[in-house]
């Protein structure tokens, strides 16, 4: 199944859980309807601006710790009458407090540097995370082409960039390696 067919699946089988299990003058309000609308916003990686709200609430959640502060994000998105309704969508609340905020280019540059005492160079590692794996592959999730890449390699300064800014980034890493390469023998 296509990955926009299964959020669109996801999206109908959410709606209609929630209005099945609602009563006719019962709405969703609050921060249990902020939990739903965070849920379906963070599982693509194009929002509109109607998730402005919800991700604004979902990204508030913030404490000392990383641990915390991930337990907290995926208690907000329990709230949503759906989050626990199937194993799947258990794994997807979970991916999503796990991933949600972490999996971008300039999250994955600070979290994946190293120090290389060899070389005596700083490293990015080009090796994306579990949880980011887990929170972008999962089934009802729809990220294809907007998941961060990594430019280059790690022993020659690789890094990562948004999606939609590879190609500049690509050509400008070949350009380096080139006139460096050029310096060398030169030399």
């Amino acid at each position: 199944m296509k990955p926009k067919l299964v959020l669109a699946s996801l999206a109908l089988a959410a709606a209609a859980s929630i209005s099945a299990s609602a009563s006719a003058e019962e709405v969703l309000t609050g921060d249990t309807r902020l939990a739903c609308e965070a849920i379906l916003c963070l599982s693509t990686g194009t929002r509109p601006g109607e998730c402005s709200p919800s991700l604004h609430r979902y990204f508030s959640i913030s404490h000392r710790k990383l641990s915390d502060t991930i337990r907290a994000r995926g208690n907000f998105l329990k709230l949503c009458p759906v989050a626990s309704q199937t194993p799947e969508m258990s794994l997807l609340v979970n991916a999503m407090a796990n991933g949600a905020g972490r999996c971008d280019a300039a999250s994955l540059n600070v979290t994946l540097l190293s120090w290389n005492w060899n070389t005596e160079t700083v490293l990015i590692g080009n090796q994306m995370p579990g949880y980011c794996a887990a929170y972008a592959g999962h089934a009802y999730t729809d990220f294809s082409g907007t998941q961060p890449r990594y430019v280059g390699t790690p022993e020659r300064g690789g890094y990562w960039v948004e999606a939609n800014d590879y190609e500049r980034a690509q050509a400008e890493y070949n350009a380096r390696i080139a006139a460096e390469a050029a310096q060398r023998r030169l030399l």
